[in-house]
């Protein structure tokens, strides 16, 4: 196909123009500023490809608040040729939008077309431009360097080799240099591939294990039969006498541990005396992290069968520490956490939990400098911090009033001003991303300034990320925003629900973003799923409801709460059961209690899945700030709203069952 005549009468303007913004594209347009769905359409066009139609829309876009973007689109759409004039209106460009986000993104795309073409002086010179290079870009840079014969290179490579165990495709050229410099040997490639089916990563593990020596290297079939029928393959294992059986039979077990920790246990009984030390050590681990993950009592035993020989990753051992949370075993939760890396170990949840086992075990000593450590912070482990001892949730001071200087400075900030036309326009991905950029270095006057700014432009979730990030200077109404209370507040009443805690669902679930949808089709502020949405309209009796509805915030509330009440109703009006089933289902959450009474603090730590356990220690650490707001600043207890979670069957007979809820 030839091309288009606007593209070189496109490529002459570039060369002609000067600095003026649009590249002095459509001369003879009116003097205006365009529409947002002029902006819209010629975002549609470059995404389409029809640069004919992108440059009439440039035409009236060029007094635009966002016409650099359409001068970005331009020039993107021609950066794959790179021809002389469209570098220079790239190096234009970047010149007069030098330090914002649009300038960036473009200097990002052009970083990785220099580096698909190796040209590798130009890379250079550009690089050290970039403000933060994603994994990709930093992948390239060591190809530069490897390919200049940088004799550093390989060795600030090899980390990579440890620790990226899921790969950008500009990485592999750099672990392959590793690997055929010998900084790594079989052992290390075998430590990538336990990783990489650790987190399911069987495609990665495939290709890692293409570095292996050819005597280790698998056949496609037997890879195949370990990862699809790990079980037929153990039971025909005929030795582990050679590497390779031996590592084989190692991902098997890890695999069958997946889906059935017990018959994990009882083929690794069958190979243990055939296995190393070491090896044993790996496997049991693996078993018992499987079966902590499903609450089984035998997981600790199964953990104990292992030894020190080989460090557990640190998933493993995190759920080493929640089987012994589970069990209510301090002292194993107290080895288990000393025997964690530094780095893993200061993490606040690890902290707090030490500390109570310490506490546990009569030595306040230990316990009371680790609780001081992290009390104060705004989370979950800081608000249980602050229980232990004894001092209640507070607000901190409120930061003095802004001023109209404050506010009018910061909202002359090109780079929020924007963001919020990308709101505007409905293109929240953007806007976000606009957003964020502004933030960079900003003070906490000026991100207080910030967040009231979106939050006078209804713009909830990015008032709560600015207001969220102060350091010194705080304003708890704008960081637990409240939005929609003559909406909210009267509907939980009704529920007999409290009111923080709806909030603090909301703001996890949406951030008050009234068209929020998730990945998985949830809708609206409560982020309802349409089975769910028409299973509780339905119950409620709400007539001619369709799921277009499901965005108006009436609508949503009312379903929202409708649900939130059903839901505790059939787990013992107990709010950390009722969040844990509101994210992960009823079913799920009445499955997880344990078979006696346990702490909700342990309960919520011992959730399965890693999503639904961060979202439960949220929604409850934000219901305790909701609280205070709503209650005059008074004082609050995140322990006592957790309580104790009851076994399954201790009460609650009469109401609804967790499985009969979607």
């Amino acid at each position: 196909m030839s091309p288009s005549p606007a593209r070189p009468r496109f490529a002459l303007r570039l060369t002609l123009c000067s600095a003026l913004l649009g590249l002095c594209l459509g001369l003879n347009a009116p003097a205006r500023a365009g529409s947002d769905e002029q902006f819209v359409a010629a975002r549609d066009a470059f995404r389409a490809g029809d640069l004919n139609r992108l440059d009439r829309l440039a035409a009236e876009l060029r007094d635009h608040e966002l016409a650099p973007y359409v001068e970005y689109f331009q020039i993107r759409a021609q950066l794959e040729k790179a021809d002389a004039n469209t570098v220079a209106a790239l190096n234009d460009f970047l010149a007069r939008q030098d330090k914002t986000y649009i300038a960036e993104k473009l200097r990002g795309d052009w970083l990785r077309l220099l580096g698909k073409q190796q040209r590798w002086s130009e890379f250079e010179a550009e690089y050290p431009k970039i403000s933060q290079a994603d994994q990709d870009l930093a992948c390239l840079s060591l190809q530069s360097r490897l390919a200049r014969k940088d004799p550093k290179a390989l060795d600030d490579a090899l980390p990579l080799f440890r620790t990226l165990l899921e790969v950008p495709e500009p990485c592999n050229p750099v672990l392959d240099a590793v690997v055929a410099a010998q900084k790594v040997n079989s052992d290390d490639v075998w430590a990538r591939i336990r990783r990489q089916f650790e987190i399911n990563k069987l495609g990665a593990a495939w290709n890692t294990a293409q570095y292996l020596p050819v005597a280790q290297t698998p056949e496609r079939k037997l890879w195949d039969q370990v990862t699809d029928k790990p079980l037929p393959f153990l039971v025909k294992l005929s030795g582990t006498s050679q590497r390779l059986q031996r590592e084989l039979a190692l991902l098997a077990l890890q695999r069958v541990a997946r889906n059935d920790p017990a018959m994990a246990a009882q083929r690794l009984d069958a190979l243990e005396s055939q296995l190393p030390p070491a090896d044993r050590a790996w496997a049991w681990g693996q078993i018992g992290w499987q079966g902590a993950q499903r609450h089984y009592p035998e997981a600790l035993d199964w953990y104990r069968r292992g030894s020190d020989l080989t460090p557990l990753s640190d998933e493993a051992q995190a759920w080493k520490v929640r089987a012994a949370l589970r069990a209510q075993d301090w002292h194993l939760v107290r080895h288990a956490i000393e025997g964690m890396s530094p780095t893993q170990a200061a993490d606040p949840s690890w902290t707090y939990w030490l500390g109570r086992a310490y506490k546990a075990a009569g030595r306040n000593d230990l316990a009371q400098p680790l609780f001081e450590r992290i009390a104060g912070q705004p989370n979950f482990y800081g608000n249980l911090a602050d229980d232990e001892l004894g001092r209640p949730i507070k607000l901190p001071p409120q930061a003095r009033p802004l001023s109209r200087e404050e506010l009018a400075r910061v909202g002359d900030n090109l780079a929020l001003r924007r963001a919020l036309a990308l709101f505007r326009a409905n293109l929240r991905f953007e806007g976000t991303k606009e957003w964020s950029w502004a933030l960079r270095g900003m003070d906490d006057r000026e991100l207080l300034a910030a967040a009231e700014i979106a939050r006078r432009s209804n713009i909830y979730d990015r008032a709560i990320a600015a207001a969220d990030r102060t350091k010194n200077e705080h304003d708890y109404s704008l960081r637990y925003l409240s939005p929609f209370d003559e909406q909210v507040r009267p509907v939980a009443r009704q529920q007999q629900l409290d009111d923080a805690w709806v909030y603090g669902l909301m703001r996890q679930e949406s951030r008050f973003v009234t068209n929020a949808r998730s990945s998985v089709g949830a809708s609206g502020l409560m982020q309802l799923m349409p089975a769910t949405a028409r299973w509780v309209a339905k119950k409620i009796g709400l007539k001619d409801y369709d799921h277009g509805q499901v965005t108006n915030t009436d609508t949503n509330v009312l379903l929202g709460t409708s649900y939130m009440r059903m839901v505790m109703e059939s787990l013992d009006n107990h709010p950390v059961l009722a969040s844990a089933a509101y994210n992960a289902g009823p079913g799920r959450a009445q499955k997880w209690r344990a078979a006696k009474p346990i702490e909700g603090a342990i309960y919520a730590e011992t959730i399965p899945f890693s999503e639904t356990r961060d979202y439960v220690k949220k929604v409850m650490s934000n219901s305790v700030y909701y609280a205070s707001l709503f209650n005059n600043g008074r004082p609050q207890s995140l322990k006592s709203r957790l309580g104790v979670v009851l076994p399954k069957g201790s009460g609650g007979e009469n109401q609804p069952k967790p499985e009969d809820l979607p």
